[in-house]
């Protein structure tokens, strides 16, 4: 393995670095940048449609797009590159990257030449902002046994039911949808996709107040909301073929990301804090620990190559991603927690290191809980013997959903 640049990475990172010198600043020391919008600010709304329209109107929007959607058509390893060199400058919140990196893919999969006309080059450049409504209170991690429903009504379907821990649905023009529309047949076959006007009658969105004061989340209700079947995504029943392609671009988004504290971070924390009254970083306890964070995190950086490496010769990743994700997510908490206590009273301050440390249980549950992530392992990588499915050929209406009697 080459952890080199490229002449063809290199060059790409040298253009990316020109054209972020030229339109934002570089990050401070311990500062990052604007990460994933948590807060319903307009102001920081209208921050990240502006820095997205920059980015399209100067080439660097949506780079493995293909050129007809606005995109550039560039490889994936070219994409971290420029991801990885984003990274490193205080640019604005990002509120593109459902849309993006999961439902723009989705529409140039499954969508018409309709579809793709009016969305793709909008999406493109930040002028809507999408949302993804998949996750039900009713269906926990089994995304098929959702229960919202569409019924057709004439030349639309009446949409009823309601989603939960849909991100950025309070600032978004538009959001995908898997709905039931039949309940006559095994659960993965009556569904069907759609794409939703946020701004319908009949669509009430509830923000949820999390544990850390953000507000990233939300529950979304319909009532007899009104879509037109010119908005359904590929056809009636099939709606679960096209959400499995909105969720492999989602692990491969999450996998691309990055973010949150760093054992180096951790190491600058515990010079700066006291224990016992000597610094922190002096005692052996505390270097243990951070050693620890350190030799992990190095395996995540070093797997996170492997992946680097498959796309930079053409193929497809293996299963690195999601071991990433599986043990980067857990790894986040703890670092997080261990931060927090490091800095003693001043830790109960809901800023730095506990921000991050109560905002990373959902990094355990987006994009695949733990648990659905060690079934994909045992079962795809491992080839152990797959969990009994009784519901695999029964009707959706006759899985029971409570105890007999209840």
């Amino acid at each position: 393995m080459d952890f080199n640049d490229t002449p063809e990475e290199a060059e790409f990172r040298a253009e990316a670095r020109t054209f972020l010198d030229k339109h934002v600043r570089p990050l401070k020391p311990g500062e990052t940048a604007g990460g994933v919008l948590e807060r319903d600010d307009p102001e920081i709304v209208k921050q990240a449609k502006e820095w997205q329209a920059c980015k399209k109107d100067n080439g660097w929007a949506c780079l493995t797009w293909p050129k007809e959607f606005g995109g550039r058509a560039v490889a994936s390893n070219l994409n971290v590159v420029w991801n990885q060199e984003e990274g490193k400058y205080a640019t604005a919140a990002n509120i593109f990257g459902i849309g993006i990196g999961m439902l723009g893919p989705t529409i140039m999969a499954h969508g018409t030449d309709a579809q793709k006309s009016q969305h793709l080059e909008r999406m493109a450049r930040g002028d809507d902002v999408w949302c993804q409504l998949f996750s039900e209170p009713s269906a926990g991690s089994d995304l098929a046994g959702l229960r919202t429903s569409a019924v057709k009504d004439g030349d639309d379907w009446l949409l009823n039911g309601q989603k939960i821990w849909t991100t950025g649905a309070q600032f978004s023009e538009w959001g995908m949808i898997v709905t039931r529309t039949d309940p006559n047949v095994a659960k993965h076959a009556g569904l069907t996709y759609f794409i939703v006007d946020m701004k319908s009658p009949g669509i009430e969105i509830r923000p949820i107040k999390q544990i850390n004061g953000d507000s990233g989340f939300n529950e979304v209700f319909f009532s007899d909301t009104r879509v037109p079947d010119s908005n359904r995504v590929d056809a009636v029943g099939n709606g679960w073929a096209v959400a499995l392609t909105t969720l492999m671009n989602e692990r491969s988004s999450i996998g691309a990301g990055g973010g949150g504290m760093r054992a180096e971070d951790l190491i600058r924390l515990a010079q700066d804090c006291t224990l016992n009254g000597r610094p922190a970083i002096e005692d052996s306890a505390v270097r243990q620990k951070i050693a620890n964070f350190y030799v992990n995190a190095s395996g995540l950086k070093y797997t996170g190559y492997r992946t680097l490496t498959a796309l930079s010769r053409g193929t497809t990743p293996g299963p690195e991603s999601s071991i990433g994700k599986m043990v980067g997510a857990p790894m986040a908490q703890e670092l997080g927690s261990f931060a927090t206590e490091l800095m003693g009273i001043t830790g109960s301050q809901i800023s730095g290191p506990q921000e991050t440390y109560l905002g990373s249980p959902g990094l355990r549950i987006a994009g695949g809980t733990d648990e659905i992530l060690r079934n994909i392992l045992a079962e795809r990588v491992l080839r152990l013997p797959p969990e009994p499915r009784m519901d695999k050929k029964v009707a959706f209406r006759e899985i029971p959903t409570a105890p007999p009697g209840k």
